[in-house]
């Protein structure tokens, strides 16, 4: 019997993924990618000598990556659970060496950071995040020790929070109201609905520490204050598996996922815009995707497409209306999109420098919660802000030329929705940052030590990585919009038709994405009748064919 054919659009790391699952699964895949090389959001550029990630940095869960990593092709072998017991044990977790697993390290090299990230606040002092309990009390009890009790008490909603949300849900698909009202009252009595912050703040009395336990979200493009505080749960996955960095960059996590997929016999065509997705059917009859067209007019078929693209791009703009019934303009528009982001990429000289930061740097400004709401909800631009200072070099100094760092500070700023004029905004806000990092002791001399300078707005986003309003993570993560009110990995509107990625269940951020390969993957094998000793063998995906 003649194997059958997938398509995927966008070689992100949720495309990736899907991809290595799907000829696990025993499908001809084809990825289709509009760059030169692959990545999506965690594109790499390459520039006057230095090797910059324009997406994410921060890894964890470096299980999920070796489970993707150990995959073969047709592989029939009894499914291990999604989190061993052996992986749950946080006396396992590795703080020195590799953290990669074996199959990981055919691939790519990956090491543990600590501290998991410096927090600066506004007034100078710091807070070195690294998951030990021990030295989070010596540092809460020298800036609130009347906190202490109440880290105690967060430490533990947290943990309930994560064996409830994370290891029992994580990759559950909630494809129908039923599934999510099953779980609600859980939800409820682990108080994982109330916004984050006011979660925190039930907790903790000083602003620094409110701040130091919801600010993470960001990361995913979450606003702390909006986010339910089932987002609590991201304390303690990476306090149990902690903060881990691919050596070369994401970029060689993503080299690694593209090789292991060509390796199954998948294909990737390069430079290769999806301008179309073609369905069959009528709004009387069953409507099937069947294929895509590129912006050449190229076309190509296959039995099923999923899109690792940005949600409301991958409908209004891909699909015809007319085979839109559910996901219809309206309601498409109507989602929430996250925050964007403007990211400054620059080289500096290092000779004779004695820096006093970690790989990962959050430096808070001198407003949290005002300056939430002008982001997220005002959409203007504020005078102030808060960056994610991103040094790699400290780690790997191979992605810069010898004498050098490379950097990249990241700040949060309004969507596409703003009506902000970016062409005009974008140099003095870069200016600004680095002046700041410059002036308040950060990088000393930076300005007369740059050696590149580069930046990306909400427009990269928007243009480049067609993303709708320029949002920078997708939907955002508010409560409305998770679980089965996010949009689902299998399209309600047209069979055959998947999504995959941060924009899809269970939501942003690369463990998430990789949990959303898995969920998309588990769904397509019951459509395509996959048989179990197949499915058995791609890494617990486990279903029953139907």
């Amino acid at each position: 019997m003649s194997r059958k054919t997938a398509i995927i659009i966008g070689s992100g790391i949720g495309g990736l993924a899907l991809g290595v699952r799907l000829q696990s699964l025993g499908f001809n895949t084809t990825i289709f990618e509009k760059l030169d090389s692959p990545g999506g959001r965690a594109y790499v550029r390459r520039v006057d000598g230095f090797t910059f990630d324009m997406g994410p940095t921060v890894i964890t869960v470096p299980h999920l990556i070796e489970e993707l990593f150990s995959l073969e092709r047709d592989a029939a072998a009894l499914a291990e659970p999604d989190f061993p017991e052996q992986i749950l044990d946080p006396n396992n977790r590795i703080k020195t060496g590799v953290s990669g697993g074996p199959n990981t390290s055919k691939y790519v090299k990956i090491i543990p950071i600590l501290p998991f990230y410096r927090i600066y606040f506004d007034d100078g002092t710091h807070f070195d995040y690294d998951g030990d309990p021990d030295n989070t009390r010596r540092q809460i009890e020298a800036i609130a020790p009347e906190d202490l009790p109440g880290y105690e008490r967060f430490h533990a909603a947290a943990k309930g929070i994560f064996d409830r949300g994370f290891i029992d849900l994580g990759h559950t698909y909630f494809g129908d109201a039923l599934s999510m009202l099953k779980i609600a009252p859980d939800l409820v009595k682990l108080d994982a609905i109330r916004p984050l912050f006011s979660f925190v703040k039930r907790y903790f009395k000083s602003p620094k520490l409110q701040q130091v336990f919801s600010f993470e979200t960001l990361l995913i493009g979450g606003n702390p204050l909006k986010v339910p505080a089932i987002y609590a749960m991201l304390h303690f996955i990476e306090k149990t598996w902690g903060i881990h960095f691919a050596m070369g960059g994401t970029g060689a996590l993503v080299s690694g996922l593209a090789h292991k997929f060509q390796e199954l016999g998948g294909v990737i065509h390069y430079n290769s815009e999806v301008n179309h997705i073609d369905v069959v059917g009528n709004s009387f009859s069953r409507r099937v995707a069947k294929g895509v067209t590129l912006a050449d007019g190229a076309y190509y078929a296959a039995d099923l497409v999923a899109s690792n693209g940005d949600y409301a791009n991958t409908y209004m703009k891909l699909i015809d209306a007319k085979y839109r019934l559910i996901n219809q303009d309206a309601r498409v528009k109507f989602a929430k999109q996250s925050m964007s982001i403007m990211v400054i990429y620059f080289g500096f000289k290092a000779e004779g420098l004695n820096l006093n930061l970690r790989h990962h740097c959050i430096i808070l400004g001198p407003r949290y919660e005002g300056l939430m709401r002008d982001i997220f909800d005002a959409k203007i631009l504020s005078q102030d802000f808060c960056q994610y200072l991103h040094i790699p070099t400290l780690t790997d100094p191979s992605l810069a030329p010898p004498g050098h760092h490379a950097a990249y500070t990241l700040i949060p700023v309004p969507n596409n929705a703003s009506g902000l004029d970016w062409s005009k905004l974008g140099e003095p806000l870069a200016d600004k940052a680095l002046t700041f990092l410059e002036e308040r002791g950060y990088i000393p001399e930076l300005r007369a030590r740059l050696a590149h300078k580069s930046f990306i707005t909400p427009d990269y986003f928007e243009t480049t990585l067609n993303s709708y309003l320029g949002n920078g993570f997708g939907v955002e993560p508010v409560l409305t919009q998770s679980a089965f009110f996010r949009p689902h990995n299998r399209s309600e509107d047209i069979a055959n038709l998947y999504l995959v990625g941060a924009n899809t269940q269970p939501g942003g951020g690369t463990p998430a994405v990789m949990m959303s390969a898995k969920i998309t993957a588990r769904e397509i094998a019951k459509d395509f009748d996959v048989s179990d000793a197949i499915v058995n063998g791609v890494g617990g995906i486990r279903v029953t064919a139907r």
